[in-house]
Parts: C-alpha cells; structure tokens; sequence
C-alpha cells in the first residue's frame, strides 16, 4: 500500500511521502488552531509545515513541483501560513494591538522585496549565462570572466528569501503568547533587516566587474580561439538530455582521431550530462551565434544523430557531412531518408550497405563507407564458460546470461521490445534453469518514458531478479568468498573516494560562465581517473559472488563491461545485438512481434546466428546448451560469418579504417575547395577582362558601379 501510495505520490521514498503528507494536513491544522484559537498549536503546525516543505526542496521532491503547477507554489504556502497568522491575532482579540498592524505591516514589506529580490537573481542567472559555453577552449586569456556569486547567495534563493520570515513569526507567536509586543517588533526588524540586507547584496553582480562580457566579446573570443586552433573534424550533435548516450560513445574516437577534433552541442543539458573528455567542447544554444561562427579550417562533419537542429551545420558548403550515428542495427532509424542529406553515411560492415540498397530510401550505394565500429574495441572475445568454481556454485561456475532489452519506442510497434510481453517469461525461466545461470538485468534507460506497460513490466522484472538474488543468497548450494568480497568492497570505496576527488574542481559547478572559464582538462587526472575507472569496473564485479543474480541501471558498470563478464545475451532488434556480435558469444533475439522465425531472420540481419525466442521464451534452453556445450554450438560458424558482414573485418583495425575515412573525406572536401576558389577566380578574371575591353564610356559606368558610387 505504502509503494502504490509513493508511486501515486511521485515522491521517492517513504520518508518524502510522510513529508508530503504532514505538509498538506498541516495548513488544515494551522487553520483550526487559529479559528480555535491556540497558539501552542498554531506555532506545532507551523513548525511541522516548514520543516516538511524544507525537506521535500532539499530532497528535490517532483511533488513540490507538481503544487506549483495547481497554485500552490512556494511564495503562496507561506503567504496562507502568514495570513492564518494575522487570523490568530484577531481571534486572540489583538486587532487594536500595535502587534497586529506591525505583523500586518511586516508581511507587506517582506513580500514587497520579494520582487527585487527575485528580479535581482533573474538578471543574475540571466547575465552569468554565456552566447556560448565551452569545455577544454581556453577563452580565460582572450576575455576576463568573473568569478561567481557565492553560491549562498543564489543556490534556492527563493525557499531562502521566503524562509527569512521565521524570525518574524516566532516573535509574533511569542508576543501573542505573553501579551508583548515588544518581542513582536524584534522579529519584525530581524525578518525586515535580514531580507532587505539579502536584496542589497545581491546588488553589486549585476554590474561593472562582477558580470560575463557581452555576447559579441565571448563570440569574438571564440572566433579568435578557433582561428588560432584550426580544428578539422567536428563532431555535431543535438539531443535532449537523456539522449547524451549517443554523443558520449563517440568521445574515446574523438580523442584518437589523426585530424584536429571539435565537438559542437546545441543543448546546455548535452553539455553538462557529457563524459568526461580532452577534446575541446562548444555548446551553441543559438543557431544565429553557429551560423556566425568561424569554422573555415572544418573539412569534416560528423552527425551522430538525425535531428532538425542539423540543417545548422549542413548549410556550410566548405565542409563535407557524413551521418556516423549512436549503433547499427535493423531498426528503420538506421535506414532514414533524412540521411540522404549528407554527403557520406558511415557504416560499421556490408549489411549496413545493403540494409540502405534494400531500404531505396535515396542514399546512393557510392555514397556508403563501411569504416567498422571502433567503439567496439573494449569488447573481449569469448573463450568459453572456464571450468571449476570460482566463488560460485558448488557444482562449478555459473554462466551469466545478460538481459538487455531495449525500449519500446515511440510507435508503439510490439516488435521493439520483449519487455512487455516476453519479459517475465524470459527472466522466470533464467532464474529457475538446472543447471544454473547467474542473471544481470540491464534495461535501456528509455524504459517506461512512453509506455506505462512497459514502465510496469520493468518493475516486476526487477522484483523476479531481487527475490531470485535473496533466495539464491540463502541456498547451502551456492558458496560465496566473503573475504574476497569484502576486500573488492574496500577497493570501491577507495577507488570511488579519489574519483571523487578528482572531479571535484572546487569551481561553482551550477555556473556557466565559471564553467566554461575553468573547463580545461587536467590530461594527468583525466588519464588517471580512466585507470581508476577500469580498476573500479574490475573491484565492482569482484564485490559480489559470481552467482548472484543483479539488476543493473545507471551509467555504470557501462553495457560493454557487462558483455564482458557475460557468457551469452537475450536481447532485442537493436545496435546492442551488433554490438554483442563482436564478442563472438552466444545469443538470442525475442520475436516480440511473432512474425515467424523464417520471415524473423529475412527481416533482421542481425539475428541470423542467433536463438530465436517466441513471447513464451520456450526456446532459451538452445541458448543456455550453446553455453555449456561450445564445441556442439550449432550457430558458432555462422556467428563467426556475421561479425565480419556486420562489423567488417578484424584488419585493419576500426579506428584506422574510421581515421582513413575522415583523411579521405576532408581530401575531397578541400578539392572541391581548391576547385571553387578556381572558378571564382576565373569568373573574376573573366570579369576584368570584359571590363578591360569595354568602350571608354562603358569603363567609367562599370567603373562607378563596382566602387558603388551612383555614375549619374
């Protein structure tokens, strides 16, 4: 009851839901405690309704955003609770009583420097905001950015604000309690004081020294950096915030590009959810600011995703365009006709040639390069389940099958995901099989942002792997090595101390202009913290047995590090299943849609080599036998065939094949260059010498109309 009353609630833990509820019944109380009247308890509810909205802002709650969408903001929950108080005065007989009209006065006042106070921080945030954010672009020598106000002074300025009526309140409610107003008026002059000295600090950042250059200088400086660091290879991309994924695999290939690399975002959410990385970084909110931007040494455009924004870069003739994409797959979103707009489309092996000649969707065959997928270097090759325990159960060591299903999209097609309807089936049937696997759930994080089934299915999954993982915990059959774990659980936390210390800059973090004035990269630290990252990714998978079922959601440990340890995957249509391929295991795609395995594999090139699974997951003990029986694999050789026509071949390696591509492309990009400054230098010259030729009369008119000056 209590978890359908937190989802109902929106609120993420019990203790937000009482919170929630003791805010809510407390204006009621504040209410009958001033009809009534008791100033005992009015000041109990009182106390109640400020500390439960306080903690539901500092728990960031979405119900406090949800009342203000009903009229019941912050600024109005406070001005009820300030007029229930001036109602407990009259009650209490102290409408003639100079306590009165001063808390009357006083309220008025307080809520008369709201407004500078809130226009104040507006202009602030407003003016701190810059044209153009940067990351690892030293703008700091071309242009003088301030540092940031303190952080007191701006971080929830508003609860802060409206909080500094407190002293007014108490010394209210003690004056009515001992008939005196004399301690009234002292709480009065503190709020009065306290709030009118918060507007007056705030006063000096919003003008001289203290704020960001204007646009003009920041875009100036910009130009001025890119003209001195004359970047060659751009990496483009536009998204929502939690499409940062797919700008984020592309970092690593960024760094090792032979070319000079740039990213370009247009969103500040990408921005501030991207990887860390040493290639430099422009955020450019502003299709304007991009269009004026000094990009004439680009050769080279790379577009990750197929969104509207694009058309700001496509327009650029002195570059060429080439749509790379997040993953290759046999979803219709890896045969867009938008990608006919690019000059070149990248793909990772022959299918995704032949996946566009089949799809007739305009992209012309000449205009495909298979550069494979360097982003698929991490992944280890699978040498087969070893034999003996280790750590795991008594009878040897279980194989890990990984679930990873993707999302349901938004077309609501059934054939997206197994989620919904072979979801439950798949994960009953993994966590009962004898001989037994061990499960890692890893869902996509999209899951449930369309449909509610899907959303629904995702936590009853969740609850199958948790009860399976507590039963498993508790069964004599499995041995868990309690030292080693405890060993692995100390090295987490040391590893995740210091990678906390290194991300720690000691900079504002919520400040843009600060942000893009320190966001120079320590290479030393970003190498370290990569080291650290894979020492972590190791302790982590050593912190628990190797036989115990998990559910894994967030950033880490990443996909890949869970192909790793994983002996085969269930998974969907998707670029997880290409992806997986490059390890060579064993794995089985869910024919959700249930089009029949024939017409199943005719339509997806990706499961060609794989176990089929209908929406029962009947046929999963083929996957598990595949495991436990490598040299009787019926689909070995054909897996082996399918990792070179998806991902081409191992020689030479992804990363020099993509490093040649771009060599080749920014070639033809600087040809055409060549042979357009050519031609427009032949037109001028054709041009003269018409001019040459012309009578007299006809030199002096073209004359004066090439100076612009009128020859009448």
């Amino acid at each position: 009851m209590i978890s359908t009353a937190i989802r109902v609630a929106r609120v993420g833990s019990a203790a937000e839901l009482a919170a929630a509820v003791l805010m809510v019944a407390g204006f009621p109380a504040l209410m009958l405690a001033a009809l009534v009247p008791s100033v005992p308890a009015f000041a109990a509810a009182a106390a109640v309704t400020y500390l439960a909205d306080h903690y539901l802002h500092r728990k960031g709650s979405y119900l406090i955003n949800r009342l203000g969408k009903v009229r019941a903001g912050l600024s109005i929950r406070f001005l009820i609770r300030q007029l229930l108080l001036v109602l407990l005065l009259a009650r209490l007989s102290l409408a003639d009583n100079l306590i009165y009209y001063g808390a009357i006065a006083c309220f008025i006042a307080f809520y008369g420097l709201q407004a500078p106070h809130g226009a104040l921080v507006q202009l602030i945030r407003n003016r701190r905001r810059m044209p153009v954010a940067t990351r690892n672009v030293d703008l700091a020598s071309r242009i003088r950015i301030p540092d940031a106000p303190p952080r007191r002074l701006l971080h929830r300025s508003a609860e802060k604000m409206l909080h500094l009526d407190l002293a007014a309140v108490v010394g209210i409610l003690v004056a009515a309690q001992v008939k005196s107003a004399l301690i009234g008026f002292i709480g009065i002059g503190i709020t009065v004081a306290v709030a009118t000295l918060y507007v007056l600090a705030l006063v000096p950042y919003v003008r001289g020294r203290k704020i960001p250059p204007n646009a003009e200088r920041v875009l100036a400086a910009v130009d001025d950096w890119l003209g001195e660091y004359k970047p060659e290879t751009v990496l483009y991309f536009s998204g929502s915030k939690d499409s940062a994924y797919q700008v984020n695999m592309w970092l690593d290939t960024m760094e090792k590009l032979e070319s000079k690399p740039l990213i370009i975002l247009r969103e500040r959410a990408i921005l501030n959810s991207l990887a860390p990385t040493t290639v430099p970084v422009i955020c450019v909110p502003g299709g304007v600011h991009l269009m004026n931007m000094d990009l004439s040494t680009v050769r080279v455009a790379l577009y990750a995703a197929n969104v509207g924004k694009n058309i700001h870069m496509l327009r650029v003739p002195t570059m060429k365009h080439v749509f790379i994409g997040h993953g290759d797959s046999d979803k219709l979103a890896s045969v867009n006709p938008y990608s006919k707009v690019y000059d070149e489309v990248w793909t990772a092996g022959r299918a995704g040639r032949d996946r566009y000649a089949i799809a007739d969707v305009g992209v012309r065959d000449e205009d495909i390069v298979e550069v494979g997928r360097p982003q698929l270097a991490p992944i280890k090759t699978w040498q087969g389940v070893p034999e003996g325990p280790r750590g795991g159960a008594a009878d040897g060591r279980c194989p890990t099958v990984l679930y990873a299903p993707t999302w349901e999209g938004w077309d609501g097609n059934p054939g997206n995901t197994s989620i919904v309807l072979a979801g439950e089936n798949i994960v009953k049937q993994l966590v009962q099989a004898d001989p037994p696997v061990r499960v890692l759930y890893k869902p996509h994080p999209f899951t449930g942002n369309v449909s509610k089934e899907a959303g629904a299915a995702h936590r009853r999954i969740t609850g199958l792997v948790q009860k399976a993982a507590a039963e498993r915990a508790i069964n004599p059959r499995f041995i868990a090595d309690t030292a080693a774990q405890a060993q692995a659980k100390s090295e987490l936390d040391r590893i995740e101390a210091r990678l906390t210390e290194l991300s720690g800059s000691g900079n504002d973090r919520g400040d843009e202009a600060v942000a893009t004035r320190d966001g120079l990269i320590d290479v030393a630290r970003h190498e370290e913290a990569a080291r650290l990252r894979a020492q972590w990714n190791d302790a982590y998978w050593r912190s628990f047995p190797s036989w115990e079922h998990r559910v894994i959601t967030g950033a880490e440990p990443r996909l890949y590090d869970c192909f790793n340890v994983s002996d085969a995957m269930v998974s969907d249509i998707s670029s997880v299943v290409s992806d997986f391929i490059a390890s060579g295991k064993p794995y089985a795609v869910t024919d959700s849609a249930e089009m029949g395995v024939e017409e199943f594999k005719r339509n997806n090139t990706a499961v060609r080599a794989a176990v089929i699974l209908s929406n029962s997951a009947s046929e999963l003990g083929e996957l598990i036998d595949a495991v436990r029986a490598p040299e009787a694999d019926p689909l070995a050789e054909d897996r082996k065939e399918l990792k070179q026509y998806l991902l081409g071949p191992d020689e030479p390696t992804s990363l020099e094949q993509f490093n040649t591509a771009v060599a080749n492309l920014a070639l033809k990009a600087e040809t055409r260059n060549v042979g357009q400054q050519s031609r427009d230098a032949a037109a001028l010259a054709e041009s003269e010498g018409e001019l040459a030729n012309a009578v007299p009369g006809q030199r002096v008119a073209a004359a004066g109309d090439t100076d612009g000056v009128s020859a009448g």
